[in-house]
C-alpha cells in the first residue's frame, strides 16, 4: 500500500494576562521556517517582576522560535540561551521557557519535538484523552521523584532556566504531528486549573482564539496571582 501523506492545517492564537503584578513578564512568539516549512510555537515565563524579567522573555521567545523552526524545538533554546546571556549578562534578566515544533502540512514527517526549562508547560488534546507533556523542573517536582510530598511554595521555586539550564537539564519529548489541540501555558493558568478543568476547556469546540481566552479567564476565576498565558495550537 502507498504512504498516504499527512496533511493538516494549523491554525493558533493566544491569551495573556497581567493579573495583580505590576507588569507582564510573559512572552510568546510563533515562527514559520520559509526553507524547512517547519512551525515552531514559544512560551516564555520572565522570572519576577521586574522589567529585566519581562526583556528576557521576549527575546528568548522570539529567538527560541526562528532558531527552532529552522534547526529543532532544541537547538531554538540552546540559541536562545546564548542569545540571553549575550545581550543580558545581567542574573536577573533570566525565563522559564517551552517550545514545541511542528511539520508543515502536506509533510511525511509524523512527529513534532518539545523543549523546555522550567515550568512551563505543553499538554496535547486528541480529542479523548490530554496528555500533559512536559515535566516541571521545580524544587516541588524534585521531592515528589523522591518519595517526599513537597510543600506548597516548592511549585513555585524552578530548578532550571533558560539562563543555568546545562544541555543535560532541558527537558524534550516527542510528539505527534496528526490532528489535535496543543496548550503551552504559563504557570499562572496551568497552576490554577487541574487536568479535569483544563480538558473540558480544551474539548469544547472553539477556535484556537475562544479556547485561549478561556482558559485564561479560567486560571483568573479561579484565584491566579499570576501573569497567566495560554497559546492554542490547532491540528485539524
Amino acid at each position: 500500500m502507498p504512504h498516504q501523506t499527512l496533511t493538516v492545517r494549523t491554525t493558533y492564537d493566544t491569551a495573556s494576562d497581567r493579573g495583580p503584578r505590576d507588569l507582564n513578564a510573559d512572552a510568546v512568539a510563533a515562527h514559520t521556517d520559509e526553507s524547512t516549512g517547519r512551525m515552531a510555537f514559544v512560551v516564555a515565563d520572565g522570572v519576577g517582576d521586574q522589567l529585566l524579567a519581562a526583556r528576557a522573555a521576549r527575546l528568548v521567545a522570539e529567538t527560541a522560535a526562528v532558531a527552532a523552526a529552522r534547526s529543532g524545538a532544541l537547538n531554538g533554546l540552546l540559541q536562545a540561551q546564548q542569545e540571553l546571556h549575550r545581550q543580558f549578562p545581567q542574573a536577573e534578566a533570566d525565563c522559564v521557557l517551552v517550545v514545541a515544533v511542528l511539520p508543515p502540512a502536506g509533510s511525511t514527517e509524523e512527529v513534532g519535538d518539545v523543549a523546555w526549562v522550567g515550568d512551563c508547560r505543553a499538554y496535547r488534546w486528541n480529542g479523548r484523552v490530554l496528555h500533559q507533556i512536559t515535566v516541571d523542573h521545580t524544587l516541588a517536582e524534585f521531592w515528589r521523584l523522591h518519595g517526599v510530598t513537597p510543600a506548597p511554595r516548592l511549585e513555585h521555586l524552578v530548578t532550571d532556566s533558560a539562563r543555568t539550564a546545562k544541555t543535560t537539564d532541558i527537558g524534550r519529548a516527542r510528539i505527534g504531528a496528526g490532528p489535535a489541540r496543543l496548550l503551552l501555558s504559563t504557570d499562572g493558568v496551568h497552576k490554577s486549573l487541574d487536568l479535569v478543568q483544563l480538558k473540558d476547556i480544551l474539548a469544547e469546540p472553539f477556535t484556537a482564539t475562544r479556547a485561549a481566552t478561556a482558559l485564561v479567564t479560567a486560571a483568573r476565576t479561579f484565584g491566579s496571582r499570576d501573569n497567566a498565558t495560554a497559546m492554542v495550537i490547532d491540528r485539524t
